[in-house]
């Protein structure tokens, strides 16, 4: 399962400086000026060998009536109480200050461990006058300088630290079960799908307990079908907590994206896809994770005779380049293709477990590589002589060549779009890697 990190602290400590390090991308948008991150990023470290979620909040003002203050402020509540681990962040060439302070008192009251991490410290005077935020009271101090990443390789040791290695909480009875997570923005109709899967066979499905990631796992065995539903609708609400529950789904989302097989998102019809699907989305696919698209409330919808097919090219172009995935046009209301969505679920799940023999694979593959040779690199062609699957979860090729490192997007796309068309992989990210013969 999912470890989830969240970076809180008040505006402009580098905070997105330090996510952007840990994630070694530039995904967050990094400014001088203070509370440039209002919406949450989040992403995937990896350290050691370890990768964990990582979550980055705007900056922290208490009792400020500012409206995207008042926002993030929520945010950064929920983030303490659904995260693993909390990296408070504070600023070295600031000090401490009244902000700090608040956001202080408030992690001091948690049971998460939490980090406190002082950036830009990047001297050794700054490290001298660093040595005043001990007075915090927090036991896991670290000093780092998130620009040039001096100190990030301790705290991230730190993290892994705390993960364990099997971090899941799954029954007996669940292991081997295919396992499938229902993903999507408040009120697309999450929690009307899982109802209409089982509501009426209340009798042969069991509720299996939350998880400590506090997701609820639920059996699903029925006409000859035997699975397990991830369900992250039931949002509970905190007493004194008034949730930003779109963020709330999303912290969820991602716990349910770690444990399923499959990720089925839900979208509303007539909202079609937002940017937080889109980040959902492409983080099952880097997790490799299977993914159907359910577009409910299609009853909803006025339709002439092609709606849903430019619907369904609409939303592949912007799900794109992974436009291999199956578009589903469901209402849970009406009960309208949600056997089918399970059916297409279950074919995902074969298609993520399928291995293609060496022998065919050669045979087919090498065949597209003839019809299509690799462009000449220095004046010398580039000779693809073997491919083989890799043994792991998500389907992965070796393709072995005399030039691994220059073959180019274009030509691995064109790879990856054979394997498609000649092995069903339909739903699932495809894996590709050169290799020196």
């Amino acid at each position: 399962m999912g470890f989830t990190v969240a970076i809180v602290g008040r505006p402009n400590v580098g905070k997105s400086t330090f996510f952007n390090r840990l994630l070694e991308q530039r995904k967050a948008i990094v400014e001088d000026t203070p509370g440039v991150t209002r919406d949450r990023q989040y992403g995937i470290a990896e350290w050691n060998g370890k990768t964990f979620n990582v979550i980055d909040t705007g900056g922290f003002v208490p009792h400020s009536e500012d409206v995207f203050e008042r926002e993030i402020r929520k945010q950064v509540t929920i983030a303490v109480e659904e995260a693993n681990a909390i990296v408070f962040m504070a600023d070295a060439a600031t000090g401490i200050t009244d902000l700090d302070d608040a956001m202080a008192d408030i992690l001091r009251r948690s049971t998460k461990p939490v980090f406190l991490v002082v950036n830009k410290v990047d001297n050794n005077e700054r490290m001298l006058e660093a040595t005043e935020f001990y007075s915090l009271g927090f036991d896991q101090v670290y000093f780092v300088s998130s620009i040039s990443g001096s100190g990030t390789g301790e705290i991230l040791d730190a993290i892994t630290d705390l993960m364990k290695e099997d971090d899941e909480a799954i029954s007996e009875e669940e292991k081997g079960l295919p396992k499938f997570a229902i993903i999507g923005q408040p009120n697309v109709g999450k929690s009307s799908l899982l109802n209409a899967l089982i509501g009426q066979e209340r009798t042969i499905v069991s509720d299996i307990a939350g998880t400590t990631r506090d997701t609820i796992h639920t059996r699903y065995n029925l006409f000859q079908k035997d699975f397990v539903l991830i369900d992250t609708a039931g949002l509970r609400r905190k007493a004194k907590v008034h949730e930003d529950l779109e963020f709330y789904s999303v912290i969820r989302a991602i716990k349910a994206l770690d444990e399923a097989d499959v990720c089925m998102i839900v979208l509303d019809a007539e909202k079609g896809i937002t940017a937080q699907d889109l980040n959902i989305f492409s983080l099952a696919a880097r997790k490799g994770k299977g993914v159907v698209v359910l577009v409910n409330k299609w009853d909803l919808m006025e339709k002439e005779t092609n709606t849903a097919r430019d619907y369904e090219k609409t939303l592949k172009q912007k799900l794109a380049p992974f436009t291999d995935v199956p578009v589903l046009f469901i209402s849970a209301k009406e009960k309208t293709r949600i056997f089918k969505a399970i059916e297409i679920a279950l074919d995902v799940y074969e298609n993520r477990q399928r291995k293609v023999a060496t022998s065919k694979l050669n045979d087919v593959m090498l065949k597209a590589i003839e019809a299509n040779h690799p462009p000449v690199v220095r004046g010398a062609p580039v000779r693809i002589k073997y491919v083989t699957q890799l043994p792991t979860v998500v389907p992965s090729f070796a393709f072995f060549c005399n030039f691994p490192e220059d073959i180019k997007t274009p030509y691995r796309n064109y790879l990856e779009n054979q394997l498609r068309e000649n092995f069903d992989f339909t739903g699932v990210p495809v894996r590709i890697f050169f290799r020196k013969k």
